[in-house]
């Protein structure tokens, strides 16, 4: 099995504590509101939402893949920090684990660190292309939500 680790930044000018509260704690309840066109529904199948808690993501019909489960490993309210393993993935991977940290910028918006670590099934080689579906796609669903609360300053104040 190979291991493949990555870490990107992105700035946002929402500050943490919201962000934070929008894409991680609620995010089973917004996310699928925002993106109707790509999630069904994010069921907590498992747990209260901390960690050992199982959601499953429900992606509407003609995706590549019909749903994905991710694990919570640590959850901690106070320092904005969650890591969770995406799991039962199919074909390459073994799993793959996100660590997520939101922390203030001066400017009163946070910078994101995701750190995403790759466990590939065999030897199979982690191709670039995968990686950058899977940044777009995490970028894109942060930006949704920033969008979103610009427009509601008071959602998740």
């Amino acid at each position: 099995m190979g291991m493949f680790t990555f870490t990107n930044e992105y700035n946002f000018t929402i500050p943490p504590a919201r962000l934070f509260k929008a894409l991680v704690l609620d995010s089973h309840n917004l996310i699928p509101k925002l993106m109707p066109q790509a999630i069904k529904s994010i069921d907590i199948i498992q747990g209260d939402g901390g960690a050992g808690t199982i959601k499953q993501i429900n992606f509407i019909e003609g995706n590549y893949v019909s749903s994905m489960k991710n694990r919570v490993d640590e959850l901690n309210e106070k320092t904005f920090t969650y890591k969770y393993t995406m799991i039962d993935l199919k074909e390459k991977f073994e799993s793959i684990v996100y660590e997520v940290k939101f922390e203030p910028t001066p400017e009163g918006g946070s910078k994101n660190k995701m750190t995403s670590t790759y466990y590939v099934k065999g030897d199979v080689e982690l191709k670039e292309e995968d990686v950058k579906a899977g940044k777009e796609r995490a970028l894109g669903m942060y930006k949704v939500a920033e969008a979103y609360l610009l427009q509601n300053p008071d959602a998740y104040a």
